[in-house]
């Protein structure tokens, strides 16, 4: 069977160069946080799936205006879940083939976290194009970025893990780079204290590294 993979979600994700990964344990605080980013600049959010929280919180970013993501996932189980919530792309910190084969299936975006070229390779071979680095710093960076980029050229990148706003310039300088995800304009400090205006400056920020690259 024919799949089609609404990529609309995924270029809206990556088109301010900079999707914040956010660990949200209140629901009831995602409209304002939501709000903080779009006033910042950012058109998407990943939301990870480290909480109980996690779809409710998703769910509840349904109006908010913002491409919704559910993050680190890793089995089928989660993406049905996320799926159910709302989440408009997945994003997984591993390269599992059930879980990219559900959500072509779906006609959803994923991006699998890949380390290696073979992983890559298989990532290219399911039939997809971007993939996410992760953990992106440790693994060699921008370096190992651009060293992919050689042998795959038809290959784009979105590095997490690491990434933050001493080093985001690097990795946004690479075209081969669609965006690079972060937390620290989103960090569980900044959430817990409801610190929102913070997270806008952050976030504008951030994006502004993105348009001067």
């Amino acid at each position: 069977m024919a799949r089609a993979v609404t990529v609309d979600a995924l270029d809206r994700a990556c088109r301010p160069r900079v999707l914040p990964v956010a660990t949200v344990s209140d629901p009831a605080d995602a409209p304002r946080l939501a709000a903080a980013l779009a006033e910042g600049g950012a058109e998407a959010i990943e939301v990870t799936f480290r909480t109980e929280a996690a779809p409710r919180v998703v769910a509840s970013l349904a109006d908010s205006g913002l491409v919704v993501g559910a993050g680190t996932i890793r089995t089928v189980a989660q993406v049905d879940e996320a799926l159910a919530a709302g989440a408009q792309f997945v994003v997984s910190p591993a390269l599992d083939a059930a879980v990219v084969e559900r959500c072509l299936d779906a006609g959803v975006p994923v991006l699998p976290g890949i380390a290696t070229a073979t992983e890559l390779a298989h990532a290219i071979a399911l039939g997809l194009d971007t993939v996410k680095v992760f953990p992106a710093e440790p693994l060699g960076g921008a370096v190992l970025i651009a060293a992919l980029a050689a042998p795959f050229p038809e290959a784009r990148f979105v590095p997490t893990g690491g990434v933050g706003s001493h080093n985001a310039a690097g990795y946004l300088r690479l075209p081969q780079v669609r965006a690079i995800g972060g937390s620290w304009m989103v960090a569980p400090k900044l959430l817990a204290e409801r610190a929102w205006e913070t997270v806008t400056r952050l976030t504008a920020e951030a994006i502004a590294l993105g348009v001067e690259a």
